[in-house]
This record gives C-alpha cells, sequence and structure tokens, in this order.
C-alpha cells in the first residue's frame, strides 16, 4: 500500500469551500485512503497547523475544530505521527528546505519511505522534488 504524507493545505482544502478545483484533488486523496488503497500519515505539525488556520484566518470555534479533527483522525487510512526526527529536519532546514513545518513533512516523507507528499504549495513541491521526494499530483 502506498503512503502518502499531508500538508496542511491539502486538510484545509479537503474541509473548507476556499478552493473547489483542490478540494475535489483532496477528495480524490481521502477517497483512496478510504478505501484502503492509500494510506495517509499526517504529522502532528500538520495538526498544529489547521487548527491555527482554521481558527485564526477561518475563525471556527474550537469545539468545532475539536469534532473536525476526531472525525480525520478516525476516517480509514489515516495515521496519525507524533514522532520527530529533529537530526532529519535540521539536515533538510533551512537549506534545502526552506520552511521548518514543510521540513518536518518532508523528513516524514524519507523516515517512512512513503510514495510521496501531498502539498497545494508550489514553492514546496519543487523543493521536494530537488531533494528527491515525489509529490502527488
Amino acid at each position: 500500500m502506498k503512503k502518502i504524507i499531508l500538508d496542511t493545505n491539502i486538510l484545509i482544502s479537503f474541509l473548507t469551500d476556499r478552493n473547489l478545483a483542490q478540494q475535489e484533488k483532496a477528495e480524490e486523496i481521502f477517497s483512496q485512503a478510504a478505501s484502503l488503497r492509500t494510506k495517509i500519515l499526517c504529522q502532528q505539525e500538520v495538526i498544529s497547523e489547521f487548527i491555527y488556520v482554521m481558527n485564526s484566518v477561518y475563525q471556527v470555534g474550537k469545539s468545532e475544530i475539536r469534532s473536525m479533527l476526531l472525525d480525520f483522525a478516525n476516517m480509514p487510512g489515516i495515521e496519525i505521527v507524533a514522532e520527530l526526527d529533529l537530526e532529519l529536519v535540521s539536515q533538510l532546514w533551512p537549506t534545502q528546505i526552506s520552511d521548518y513545518g514543510d521540513a518536518v513533512i518532508a523528513s516524514l516523507c524519507i523516515k517512512t519511505r512513503a510514495s510521496a507528499v501531498a502539498t497545494f504549495d508550489r514553492k514546496f513541491s519543487k523543493e521536494l522534488t530537488a531533494v528527491g521526494l515525489a509529490v502527488v499530483e
């Protein structure tokens, strides 16, 4: 089973209507996980960023965010990863991957030998490709 590492923007696009084209792509990723064709790994850092963005930018209440997170965590094919390989992250950040949170995601992809990272961030996609990691199209 292929493993996909999730960037925060995929989760936000999946749960909001901010960009319908992105939402459709995110739905396909989650559909593959729900049918157990793909395993989605979600680093704890992504959860923290998601909470911040949903509360601060989208003004969603904390109780509603909690419900969203619990529903997400209980979906088939989802695994929340709390471990962090700080040495690997520091090999990537800031020289190869400019954003610390992105370096955390990239390090999880390397450590777990995942197939690819799912992101809508073009700069991050270029950085991933430059370090030899695949991006979900």
